[in-house]
């Protein structure tokens, strides 16, 4: 293959085709239309990996991108400047088509390419991209690879029954800061949640100008994958191209853009930004001045179920909509997931058990936790929520797996795991440092207890079990403030683990509701779509009709004793080690 007259690599377009011709096989060309990633990247030596779960298209267009990533030996994402895709994320955003009860599009596991490269990956190939998706758009194409996620394709549903597609809503990862200049151009690669290079501007904001006025103007302190200590790091790095930012945005709300004009955010996902008066949802002055932002460069606000305006006549003409199909705000992950566990009203938990891990407590009314460990932020449903994020959930089960195992039979990894409760091998769960409750970007992975007897299922069992004790130490911020919660939904990736449910349920000794989507935040997304366009009455009602319980895991007690004991020892680890970060 080639792009714009450029010769690839041999060996690279070796593998890129035969991905293409083993998935051409799977698939009818004519009448499938599904989404695909083509992702290439960690060049070894000129040895190329194809890691991803390919899905074929019908449009050169995206071919021509997958070998533009190719050329630039890194996955598509990565060519935006991300160290790490939330692969949770593009998993979310490509459920977007449903027929005879199959998801048509499913995107996980995609690369994690070189660190040294993502801090500048080339604007020049953004551009490129960028103009692809817009050139593609008559195939049906539309793209969140801008802001560092996936390729989607929505005619499955066009061709399904246009007509009976009534409004369109997201939910969308957190906190990543995407800005435009005057002539809607992308100024600069987005700078997703868990890219850390924030670190001294997040230490001015809780130092400098103190965790008490942060908390105070937002109701949070600063964390390094929040956006406003992004906005001061451009400020700061990127002198020339903060002074052309004229929009500042969040990933889920450029979509919105380009499909509606609005510019636009929901009350939910600007709570992460760091420049939200969380209790009156409306934009902080002082945050804006501090930050050297002008309201006029921040969207407006709605709450996520609201409408912000309608297709674009040509957009509606290319994906072969009505240009009254509704556009609705849609929320951040978190939120959006909530609402599509049923997790709304006053005192529901919901656990999210992806890429990262997240304890998610509803409330009606407006609440701060003292110490600032747990986030607490505008929810969906038009009320509050308290939420406690580990940066690494799921991802260090996959990170075990894929790079230090070497293989992809997760169930069978886990069948030989007996003795929960009884291993003597902890495993420090901070990958990519931590945010709640220690809020320490330093902070990293680590084994302890091992010798001469333990076995690879140890230290698999090890990894389970320290997101289940992550997790916990977010549960016990929100018991010491008087919250208590006996049950909790499960959504996520990692939901799909019998035995990591078994593990958490005793661990956290909640039942565990299963839902009967698996969806999570795009189920939530089509709820609240369904609420902006008049189908409910409120996003509470809403989820009383479509969110279904199937399944219940039980703590059990034998198990819960065992791990109270192990988890009192782990929590003693991170303040040991601490020092050494």
């Amino acid at each position: 293959r080639a792009a714009d007259g450029e010769r690839r690599d041999d060996e690279i377009a070796a593998a890129v085709e035969r991905a293409l011709d083993i998935i051409g096989q799977q698939l009818d060309r004519r009448n499938m239309a599904v989404v695909q990633t083509v992702a290439v990247g960690r060049f070894d030596h000129n040895v190329v990996r194809v890691r991803d779960r390919f899905r074929n298209v019908a449009d050169d267009g995206l071919v021509e991108i997958a070998d533009i990533a190719a050329e630039h030996h890194l996955a598509l994402h990565a060519v935006l400047g991300h160290k790490d895709l939330d692969a949770g994320a593009a998993e979310q955003v490509a459920h977007i088509a449903e027929a005879d009860g199959e998801v048509l599009a499913d995107l996980h596991q995609l690369v994690i390419a070189h660190r040294a490269q993502m801090r500048d990956g080339g604007l020049g190939v953004v551009e490129r991209v960028d103009r692809l998706i817009r050139r593609s758009a008559g195939a049906a194409a539309f793209a969140v690879a801008p802001l560092g996620l996936a390729l989607l394709n929505v005619r499955a549903v066009a061709q399904h029954d246009a007509a009976q597609v009534a409004g369109i809503s997201f939910g969308g990862q957190m906190h990543g800061l995407v800005t435009l200049d005057k002539d809607d151009n992308v100024i600069r690669p987005a700078i997703l949640w868990n890219d850390g290079r924030s670190q001294k501007e997040t230490e001015y904001l809780n130092n400098g100008i103190g965790k008490d006025k942060v908390s105070q103007y937002t109701a949070n302190i600063a964390f390094a994958g929040f956006t406003a200590p992004k906005i001061l790091w451009m400020k700061k790095n990127e002198p020339e191209k903060f002074a052309k930012v004229v929009k500042i945005m969040l990933p889920k709300d450029y979509l919105a853009y380009r499909l509606s004009g609005s510019f636009c955010t929901d009350v939910s996902d600007a709570s992460g930004m760091l420049l939200l008066d969380v209790k009156n949802r409306c934009w902080s002055k002082e945050m804006m001045e501090i930050c050297d932002v002008k309201e006029e460069q921040l969207p407006k606000l709605y709450e996520s179920y609201e409408v912000v305006g309608t297709l674009k006549p040509e957009i509606a003409e290319e994906l072969g909509l009505s240009p009254e199909v509704k556009i609705i705000a849609g929320a951040g992950d978190n939120a959006a997931a909530a609402v599509g566990t049923g997790t709304v009203g006053e005192g529901r938990c919901n656990l999210s058990l992806g890429t990262s891990g997240t304890l998610f407590i509803s409330s009606e009314k407006f609440g701060v936790d003292a110490h600032n460990a747990l986030h607490s932020f505008d929810h969906a449903d038009g009320g509050y929520h308290l939420m406690g994020c580990m940066l690494s959930a799921a991802s260090c089960n996959k990170w075990w797996m894929d790079e230090i195992l070497k293989t992809t039979e997760y169930a069978r990894e886990q069948e030989k795991i007996k003795n929960l409760g009884e291993n003597r091998v902890f495993f420090l769960p901070y990958l990519m440092g931590e945010r709640s409750p220690h809020n320490d970007p330093d902070a990293r992975a680590m084994f302890l207890g091992m010798s001469m007897d333990t076995t690879r299922e140890d230290m698999t069992q090890a990894v389970l079990e320290g997101v289940a004790f992550g997790l916990r130490d977010s549960l016990e911020v929100a018991r010491s403030l008087g919250i208590r919660i006996e049950r909790s939904k499960i959504c996520g990736g990692g939901a799909k683990s019998p035995l990591w449910k078994k593990i958490l349920a005793a661990v956290l000794n909640l039942k565990l509701d299963l839902i009967e989507s698996e969806e999570g935040p795009g189920y939530g997304g089509a709820i609240l779509a369904a609420v902006g366009c008049g189908e409910y009455e409120s996003v509470q009602a809403a989820c009383e009709k479509l969110v279904h319980v199937v399944d219940t895991v039980e703590p059990d007690p034998v198990l819960v004793e065992k791990y109270e004991a192990r988890y009192q020892e782990f929590r003693k680890l991170y303040p040991a080690v601490k020092e050494f970060f």
